[in-house]
């Protein structure tokens, strides 16, 4: 990704679809939507100089609290402090912090703290705030904390209740639901197969994909109210699970046949018919291209 989108005006300039076939694998697609109307914004906005200013920063699509804080305090030497996984997690040890993170009044706590403890100078920011990030990711780390070598350890609240991993306090873990989906594997003569953008907003939003048929129905009926088409009967696939941070999606892929004549009919500027070895340029979730893939090696 970085090779293909060097800088500013080159991520800027590039299509969407371009910016998220190369961002496929990489998961949370809302980052790279993100990263590409930032970019727009600073060649529009900023003759292409990324902004200085923490307001400015903290406006670009994707960019909170901490990432502002972060960018400028490592690039520009600016005092402003950060709240990453790893910062939060020092210092609700440090701190004893019993809140629950997920609680609003945790996280201003938090915030109070990194901001008491960082130093008054800004030229201290960059490395305090690095070595913070470093801290917490190398040596108080989630599970096992290396509590024997932590520099902090003396005055360490945590610690010195002599529980430091029950901190941050994190609520109960749920069950994540199952929800269910069936991928419409729509192939021609050709061997080629149907895919459509996904709408904008909501899942995979504004990547490539496989129709979807939520309703119950039969593929083959379900094909004749969507499309007007007629097909061959569904042959299934294996079922695939894909897990995301709230449910896991269990996927049914089926394949049906369709003319070439019906096929033409339902290809359109969002519908497209692809070789399933060279799906081109286009955003990819990571089951369809999997699909793909394996589309392509049976034939």
């Amino acid at each position: 990704f970085i090779r293909r989108f060097p800088d500013v005006v080159t991520l800027a300039r590039a299509r969407v679809d371009t910016v998220l076939s190369y961002w496929t694998g990489l998961g949370y697609y809302a980052r790279a939507r993100n990263l590409h109307r930032a970019a727009k914004i600073i060649l529009q906005e900023y003759d292409g100089v990324f902004p200085n200013e923490f307001e400015s920063v903290l406006a670009l699509p994707g960019i909170g609290k901490s990432t502002a804080g972060a960018i400028l305090s490592l690039a520009s030497d600016q005092r402003h402090p950060i709240l990453d996984g790893n910062v939060r997690r020092v210092l609700a040890r440090y701190f004893a912090v019993a809140g629950e993170i997920s609680r609003g009044e945790t996280e201003a706590a938090l915030w109070q703290h990194a901001a008491a403890v960082l130093p008054k100078s800004a030229a201290l920011a960059a490395p305090f705030n690095q070595a913070m990030m470093d801290l917490g990711a190398l040596v108080c780390t989630r599970a096992k904390p290396q509590c024997g070598v932590c520099p902090l350890v003396g005055n360490c609240q945590g610690n010195a209740l002599g529980t430091p991993t029950a901190f941050p306090v994190r609520s109960r873990k749920r069950v994540r639901p199952i929800r269910e989906v069936t991928f419409i594997i729509l192939r021609d003569s050709r061997g080629r197969v149907l895919l459509e953008r996904r709408p904008a907003s909501g899942i995979w939003g504004g990547l490539w994909g496989f129709p979807e048929c939520l309703s119950g129905e039969t593929p083959v009926d379900w094909c004749q109210h969507r499309f007007h088409i007629r097909t061959t009967r569904a042959k299934a696939l294996p079922v695939m699970n894909h897990g995301f941070t709230h449910y896991v999606l269990k996927i049914h892929p089926q394949t049906l046949r369709v003319s070439d004549a019906a096929g033409a009919k339902i290809e359109g500027k969002d519908r497209v018919w692809i070789t399933p070895g060279a799906p081109g340029r286009r955003g990819l979730a990571a089951p369809v291209k999997q699909l793909l893939e394996q589309l392509d090696k049976t034939g």
